[in-house]
């Protein structure tokens, strides 16, 4: 969503006794897609976010200098590991320990009959750890898992729902950083800049070709599939590049909010496919969204076009992708997200060079990071203590 001048109120969420207040401010709830790295199951979802009227963006976290609860009086936590491969980062299993025990997966594999009683809540960092029944049958005192990110299509939710497990994400954190990568791919696969630089680099470069030439992103028309807060922030960066902005989504946009990023509304996508010059897809894996995009969508394309997609990897016919930059069906591809992650060291996409793919990096700042563990902590910490959730999300 577009920022107000005025941001969100400051809602405090009372936390255990004993321990530091965890201040949450809120933003606009419309996130349409994009969480975090993974790839399982397609699940349907709503979700239900507490907010209040002209929030907009960015939340912080403050804990008061107040004396902290001995570490085992904390509700336990379950984390996969710290560091190593996949384990939750140092910076931010710090963060967890001020308000939680951390347990981690060897901890309680070693020790379930006690360990078992203690957890309380799963954090789920980088789709790990695996929910699955046997660890649900397992921690009968669990009340939450907070997944850190905002897509759950690697969560049965209904499963978990049946156990009487609330689940929650953290669709605030990850909005500003998807978008910048979506622009990032568009702009680098329009100027062709990994090719150029690897001609740059390369021993064999001689000379620099005047015929080697890319395609403007200003005043080119750009297609965005889901215009939920994501895709509403990548509008409001293509603004600046006075591109023509053409969007597809379930439910059309305030005639406030198109105005104020000149979008236009394409009630069949079809149309849109037919008019941009750069299609994007911001949707959420979903059943009605996998394979959203295959031979028929490609070929309503246009030749000199560009899929992007900074969605989930499942939402493109890969095969049919294939197919369409070998025969120059459309221009280019750029792709943050893959199915599966990273693909066969073997695969077709892997072999074009009219592709960009990268790994997945959509919320992979410093920042984001961060803010996505203090987004699931404050979650976590309300259904502990019976508050208002932030951000809960429930089967469909």
């Amino acid at each position: 969503m577009f920022r107000s001048k005025g941001f969100g109120l400051l809602k405090l969420i009372p936390l255990m006794s004993g321990q530091p207040n965890l201040a949450y401010k809120f933003i606009h709830p419309a996130i349409a897609s994009h969480g975090h790295r993974c790839h399982r199951r397609s699940v349907d979802y709503r979700q239900r976010y507490k907010t209040c009227p002209g929030s907009a963006g960015g939340r912080t976290l403050s804990a008061p200098q107040t004396k902290i609860m001995a570490e085992e009086e904390l509700p336990g936590v379950l984390i996969l590991d710290v560091g190593g491969t996949h384990g939750v980062l140092e910076d931010l299993a710090a963060l967890l320990k001020k308000h939680f025990r951390l347990i981690t997966m060897k901890e309680f594999l070693e020790n379930k009959k006690e360990m078992s009683k203690k957890i309380q809540s799963v954090f789920v960092f980088e789709c790990r750890p695996t929910i699955d029944q046997e660890l649900l049958e397992s921690l009968p005192n669990l009340k939450v898992i907070g997944n850190s990110g905002v897509g759950v299509d690697h969560l049965d939710l209904k499963m978990i729902s049946n156990f009487g497990v609330k689940v929650t994400n953290t669709p605030h954190a990850v909005a500003d950083p998807t978008a910048d990568i979506g622009v990032a791919l568009m702009l680098a696969s329009a100027r062709r800049l990994v090719e150029g630089c690897q001609i740059t680099v390369s021993p064999d470069t001689k000379y620099f070709a005047v015929d080697w030439l890319g395609v403007e992103v200003t005043r080119a028309t750009l297609g965005i599939i889901g215009m939920g807060s994501i895709g509403y922030k990548v509008a409001q960066r293509a603004r600046a590049f006075n591109m023509r902005i053409l969007y597809h989504n379930r439910n059309r946009r305030r005639k406030e909010e198109e105005e104020a990023v000149c979008a236009h509304y394409c009630e069949k996508m079809e149309d849109l496919l037919q008019q941009s010059d750069f299609v994007m897809l911001v949707v959420n894996l979903t059943p009605e969204t996998q394979k959203l995009i295959g031979k028929k969508e490609l070929g309503l394309m246009k030749p000199t076009a560009t899929l992007i997609n900074i969605s989930r990897g499942a939402v493109i016919d890969q095969d049919a992708l294939v197919e369409a930059l070998q025969n120059k069906v459309i221009r280019a591809a750029a792709l943050d997200v893959t199915y599966p992650e990273p693909l066969p060291r073997d695969h077709p996409l892997l072999k074009l060079n009219n592709i960009i793919i990268t790994p997945h990096i959509g919320t992979a700042t410093v920042q984001a990071i961060r803010m996505m563990a203090e987004e699931a902590i404050a979650n976590m910490l309300a259904v502990l203590n019976g508050q208002p959730i932030p951000s809960e999300v429930f089967p469909k």
